[in-house]
């Protein structure tokens, strides 16, 4: 097990890797940085010398002598006094000159900040794209959504905001101290005497207070989970009539946002004007000693102005600097919690990435699989299908149907046994050629919200209209579509939710005909419609698909009554296999079942009822 320490420890590679291609912005942006802090500190300077040379003539010892050889090639103090515009002129180019500096400094940063949040979103993608099925599985998706979204965020704010500001603060203090013991030691440490005070006491107030600023964030991550919940589930909202406690429900979450966040605003404003106070007072002692110094040391009126201003300047930084650590603090977690997605190890081939041509031949030898090493959901399965057979499965809840077709496109990797896919082991084959060449369509289909005709051909945007219209005309739902108002533009709510239950399988059904696959898997994914549509769908698919080994899951006898081979499982084990006629002719599971929904048909037609538009199955 790692130590707290280890888990804090900051992975430099991935550090190097997102910084890469953008660090040049930084190199940039650091020497803008610097030469913003010097004609920063210039300014005051320029002032100092204007007032003390230019206009009282005196000529400092402190003051670099290039500058009164400059002003002496000029035309000396006489020239520049009766051209006193030239020092303003001086003084507006090195104003020009902090502006363009400070103006490359956000540019800079804003660039490599946006770069660092594209690259990390990029990889995390792409990540979350190769890594195994069984991560996804057992992750939450909210939790994913978060780490790609509001951790990326919160690196992104730290390098746009306080990373440089770190170097500025750096260079403002060096540079200031530099010139301030140059020019009167004891009045540079009247002028700091404040700063270290106001650096421990921000450092120490936003360690305190970061506990309330990520309460403040995990309020209004509250409200957006309340505000997602009730736009998916509108529907279930809507039919049970809970409008009223979901109002409340979000009405208690805002104010719980309010209340926390209003209490980190009076924090705030409480630190913010306490050391307004320790700011304004270290100006006001500042001003006051070198008034003092001016008539007791020989102290002029420009270098009073100098250390007044170093002062006003000093002071925000160094108060700011409390807030960066704090930053510092929730960028590295952010970072940690990103690392933890991609230091995931990615779907990996086992065996030799073969492409072979798949046909549809499979044989499953003595499979076995378990999603933990102490419990087989699958135990020694053997069965063998041909290219152009329907292979149905069916099976009680937990029975290893979903897993068994899982096996089947590799989202799981057997634990015991062998998968032959014509004549090729399935670990062997190349699981993206793999999973091209298997059409699946699940009990809950998932679609996008686009229009119709984009989820159909999502599989293959290039397809004809014609294409389409046939994979729908088989799926037995081109008359469903034909009769919305725009047809085939209509655009599906998110996760289908503007179609039935019915629709929205077939309409997973025709996009997945569009791929056009050698294998087809039915996962339970025909039971929300009725049995005729049922009928017409096999029998379609039955004169298309000749070529093409389909599995069919599901709980309807008259579903699976038609295939070449049936398995029955039951606690993971394959218990029986065979036709329609040759299972109900043995005692068994498959004959049990079938004389179960027989009796339940007889009895609903008996009751007047037509089964036949809705067949629940037996549940089992």
């Amino acid at each position: 097990m790692e130590s707290k320490q280890q888990k804090k420890k900051i992975n430099w590679k991935l550090v190097g890797t997102v910084t890469f291609g953008v660090r040049r912005y930084f190199v940039l942006g650091s020497a803008a940085v610097l030469l913003a802090a010097l004609t920063a500190y210039a300014i005051p300077l320029i002032t100092s010398f204007t007032v003390d040379y230019v206009i009282a003539g005196e000529k400092l010892q402190t003051m670099p002598s290039v500058v009164y050889g400059w002003a002496e090639k000029i035309g000396g103090r006489d020239y520049l006094r009766s051209n006193i515009h030239i020092m303003a002129l001086i003084l507006i180019a090195a104003a020009l000159l902090n502006g363009v500096f400070t103006f490359i400094r956000g540019r800079s940063v804003a660039l490599a900040s946006e770069g660092i949040a594209k690259v990390i979103r990029d990889t995390l993608y792409r990540h979350l794209q190769a890594v195994p099925y069984d991560y996804h599985k057992h992750s939450s998706t909210g939790d994913l959504v978060q780490r790609c979204t509001s951790d990326v965020d919160t690196i992104r704010r730290f390098v746009g905001v306080q990373l440089l500001e770190i170097v500025r603060t750096v260079a403002m203090l060096i540079v200031a101290l530099i010139i301030m013991f140059s020019m009167h030691a004891f009045m540079a440490l009247i002028t700091t005497a404040a700063l270290p005070v106001l650096f421990l006491s921000s450092f120490v107030y936003f360690r305190k207070v970061r506990k309330q600023f990520t309460l403040s964030d995990e309020a209004e991550g509250k409200i957006s989970s309340t505000l997602q919940e009730n736009l998916t589930g509108v529907r279930v909202v809507r039919a049970f009539g809970q409008q009223g406690s979901e109002i409340e429900k979000f009405t208690r979450c805002n104010a719980e946002y309010r209340d926390v966040t209003f209490k980190l605003i009076k924090m705030l404003g409480f630190y913010w004007g306490l050391t307004d106070i320790l700011a304004y007072g270290q100006i006001c002692i500042t001003l006051v000693a070198g008034v003092i110094l001016s008539v007791t040391d020989g102290f002029t009126l420009g270098q009073v102005m100098v250390f007044t201003a170093y002062a006003g300047m000093l002071t925000w930084p160094v108060r700011q600097m409390g807030r960066i650590l704090a930053d510092l603090g929730k960028a590295t977690v952010s970072l940690e919690r990103i690392d933890e997605i991609l230091s995931h190890p990615a779907e990996t081939e086992p065996g030799k990435a073969l492409k072979p041509v798949i046909k549809g031949e499979i044989e499953f030898k003595n499979v076995c699989f378990g999603y933990d090493a102490y419990d087989d959901v699958l135990k020694d399965i053997s069965f063998k299908a041909c290219p152009g057979q329907t292979i149905a499965i069916l099976g009680s809840t937990g029975s290893g149907k979903t897993s068994l077709v899982q096996l089947l496109q590799r989202l799981y990797t057997c634990t015991a046994g062998e998968i032959i896919i014509d004549g090729v082991n399935i670990n062997d084959i190349d699981h993206r050629l793999l999973r091209s060449n298997i059409g699946i369509v699940l009990q809950e289909p998932f679609l996008y919200s686009r229009t119709i005709r984009e989820n159909i051909s999502i599989v293959k945007p290039d397809a004809s209209d014609e294409e389409v219209y046939n994979a729908a005309k088989i799926a037995a739902v081109h008359d469903v579509i034909e009769s919305f108002e725009k047809k085939y533009d209509t655009v599906v709510g998110e996760r289908g939710v503007t179609l039935s239950g019915g629709q929205k399988q077939r309409v997973a059904i025709a996009r997945m005909l569009m791929q056009n696959a050698p294998i087809l898997i039915f996962d339970d994914s025909m039971s929300a419609v009725d049995t005729e549509t049922d009928a017409a769908i096999r029998e379609a698919l039955n004169k298309r698909r000749k070529s093409s080994t389909t599995f069919i899951i599901s709980h309807r006898i008259t579903t699976l009554c038609e295939a070449d081979n049936i398995l029955v499982l039951d606690g993971g084990r394959l218990v029986q296999q065979g036709k329609h006629e040759e299972l109900l002719k043995v005692d068994g599971l498959y004959a049990r079942i079938a004389g179960i929904q027989n009796m339940l048909e007889q009895e609903l037609n008996g009751g007047g009822v037509k089964s036949e538009h809705r067949d629940q199955g037996t549940g089992i």
